[in-house]
């Protein structure tokens, strides 16, 4: 017979593997543990950590032990993407506003925009900053902060960056209203109306969105899953095409969730480097890491000013806020005469809470509590689509950020599932919003920062309902 701390993790491991314990559940402590079984604290410590040993389990430091995913083998992920090989004028880009406003309709299930549930963010400590902000001196709250913004912000942001190995000063960096802006500038300064910009595929609807405003043509580059950007077809379409520019989501990108290695990255700017090409990095969602190292920024390889390094707060710490920022190197003064002819400043406030913020260490206590809670909520959604999905649905397995790419078989029309989806109150974003061409058409992006409840798990299985329809 096992010992009996064996006998009491295999009871635990029959309740998770029948269903009776979900993704995310947090156990009962080790005290009520050995109250419920019967045994001594250290045999029900001994059970939770085999079961910990066997990926059953986690422990979080100072929280105590939680469901872990199990999910790894159950669905397989997308393999790398293969875009149309030539430059293409956006179009359609309509559709992208159906799914924005669909976020403000009462009762929507919101699986559509990438946008954190207050359930993610520290709302409390936010309108403390945002009070002390208010109430700093005159001079300060209520005047403008031109370009390139708020100094002491500024500084919190480069000592960031230096942990992250980059040798910036406060002068390097440029406020924007998110990193959208951020984004919007750093094309603005590297290409003209008619230049061709290279980027991953898939790719972000808001940057397709952008290209399209400064007249520029999308040249997409095959990506995977796991590995990122193509760089042997990277290598090959700025050979073949007059590149001008170059965008990359370094790490957890959107909607696949790649991450590219420290290796890749440096591989990356190098082949830029050497092309007069300029790297322009989105790493909007570098520190919503699932686990506990976060990732490393090309910009930290760029020895020659060559990469424009685009962040934000937004996705981490508040949308409304608006905070984003741009390292751009050798383009800075550009970028500060553009950012004022734009909008000559963004707001004062936010940026003096923001800085708060990072100051105080509260935004890192912050990350700590959103990237468990990330984790869970992707484990747990992506979980439930592999059981209600059609059979053959690929699913991504993003180490970071909340977005999961599901690839539908092929009849589908994610079009035609949005649509229906609508009608029963859930938005979510269908796979050619992600593209330039009308490629990804079974394809869809789901959002996980969202507070799993009873509406959530409603709408994931009358989502896979009507997927299944159309196979039918």
């Amino acid at each position: 017979m096992p010992p009996r701390y064996r006998q009491v993790a295999s009871e635990i491991a029959n309740h998770i593997e029948q269903g009776r314990l979900n993704t995310g559940d947090k156990l009962p402590g080790v005290r009520q543990a050995s109250t419920n079984y019967h045994v001594s604290m250290s045999t029900a410590l001994a059970a939770y950590r085999y079961l910990e040993q066997e990926q059953y389990i986690e422990a979080r430091p100072r929280s105590g032990f939680y469901i872990k995913a199990r999910f790894e083998n159950t669905v397989c992920c997308p393999g790398e993407t293969r875009p149309d090989a030539k430059p293409t004028l956006i179009s359609s880009q309509q559709r992208v506003m159906q799914v924005i406003s669909a976020t403000r309709r009462p009762g929507m299930l919101s699986l559509g925009a990438t946008v954190p549930d207050a359930s993610f963010l520290p709302v409390a400590a936010l309108e403390r900053a945002l009070a002390s902000a208010a109430h700093h001196p005159h001079s300060k709250s209520n005047a403008y902060e031109f370009p390139p913004g708020y100094l002491g912000l500024r500084q919190q942001l480069a000592k960031r960056m230096n942990k992250l190995g980059c040798h910036l000063q406060a002068d390097d960096i440029t406020i924007t209203q998110g990193c959208q802006e951020a984004l919007y500038l750093a094309l603005k300064v590297s290409c003209k109306a008619g230049d061709i910009v290279a980027l991953e595929s898939p790719l972000f609807y808001g940057l397709l969105q952008i290209i399209d405003s400064l007249g520029l043509q999308a040249l997409e580059i095959p990506t995977d899953p796991q590995q990122g950007i193509s760089l042997e077809a990277l290598q090959l379409a700025i050979e073949k095409w007059p590149v001008k520019a170059c965008i990359v989501v370094t790490n957890f990108s959107n909607p696949i969730g790649a991450t590219l290695t420290e290796k890749r990255k440096q591989d990356l700017v190098t082949m830029l480097s050497a092309a007069n090409i300029p790297l322009i990095e989105d790493d909007i969602y570098g520190d919503l890491n699932f686990e506990q190292q976060r990732p490393g920024i090309a910009k930290r390889y760029d020895a020659g000013s060559n990469v424009l390094y685009c962040s934000s707060l937004s996705k981490s710490l508040s949308p409304a806020l608006r905070i984003g920022w741009i390292a751009g190197g050798k383009h800075s003064e550009e970028l500060n005469y553009q950012k004022f002819t734009l909008n000559a400043a963004s707001a004062t406030i936010p940026q003096l809470a923001a800085e708060r913020m990072l100051r105080s260490g509260e935004y890192d206590r912050h990350l700590h509590r959103m990237r468990a809670a990330l984790a869970t909520s992707t484990a747990r959604i992506r979980e439930t689509l592999a059981r209600h999905m059609p059979s053959g649905t690929q699913i991504t397995q993003p180490r970071g950020g909340y977005a999961l790419w599901l690839e539908l078989p092929k009849q589908i029309d994610t079009l035609l599932l949005a649509e229906q989806a609508l009608a029963e109150n859930i938005s979510i974003a269908a796979g050619p919003l992600f593209t330039a061409s009308e490629k990804y058409r079974h394809c869809l992006r789901i959002s996980c920062a969202c507070s799993w409840n009873l509406q959530l798990e409603q709408g994931l299985a009358t989502l896979g309902a009507l997927a299944r329809a159309q196979c039918v």
